[in-house]
């Protein structure tokens, strides 16, 4: 993507009433919305995340098959999720929202028990040792996932990566979480819930054709 179309986006994002766009200082300052999601969305129904977002396809298609639940697809690229956030106006889809901010800072932007499930699709793996605090499953972000899950609330890693599959499961089982649904390949083994056959990014597309099997874990951190 070229700088100019880039620019053209961040632009078109900030006037976007579904696009936040808070710095990191403002966020670490008290971020206005944290506890106070439902005021956002005018309603009281479970909030649900897709962490590192892309171009917002899943949450989408979450939103679309889900209207009495709210969803908030986070990256820090704006630019991938200005096409999620474009289509959300032009559907009318008052349950979607964008929120450009850093994963890490998750547990300042949302309260304790504020969220009722997170979604991770397709993550970098971050396979190179060093790169480990980068993990999203990692134990620092599983801690933070905790830390605003409401109790009960589900984290779902749906990844073409087995070893982002396995590193999961292996931390998962060490920390003695409770899995309720593991599987090496969706498409081929029966029992995925509907939501993970059914929506297809357009990177998954790509996976699928490449003949990489689609791994799955759902899980509690309560």
């Amino acid at each position: 993507m070229g700088s100019k179309n880039k620019l053209k986006r961040f632009k078109e994002n900030e006037t976007f009433k579904n696009v936040l766009q808070p710095t990191r200082e403002e966020v670490k300052a008290g971020f206005p919305l944290k506890g106070k999601w439902s005021e956002h969305f005018g309603n009281d129904n479970p909030i649900v995340l897709e962490l590192g977002c892309g171009k917002g396809e899943y949450t989408l298609g979450l939103a679309e098959q889900n209207a009495r639940k709210n969803f908030i697809g986070i990256d820090i690229k704006g630019a991938r999720f200005w096409r999620g956030a474009k289509t959300a106006l032009e559907e009318e889809r008052e349950n979607v929202a964008f929120l450009r901010s850093q994963i890490e800072l998750i547990d300042a932007l949302f309260a304790e028990n504020e969220v009722s499930e997170i979604w991770i699709t397709f993550p970098d793996p971050q396979i190179k040792y060093k790169r480990t605090k980068h993990r999203m499953t990692n134990g620092m972000f599983l801690e933070k996932y905790k830390k605003v899950l409401s109790p009960g609330g589900l984290v779902h890693l749906k990844t073409d990566s087995e070893f982002m599959h396995g590193y999961t499961l292996g931390l998962l089982h060490g920390l003695g979480y409770e899995i309720n649904y593991a599987n090496h390949n969706v498409y081929k083994n029966e029992g995925s819930p509907a939501e993970v056959l059914n929506l297809q990014t357009f990177y998954e597309k790509q996976y699928l054709e490449k003949g990489k099997p689609i791994t799955y874990i759902q899980f509690k951190l309560s």
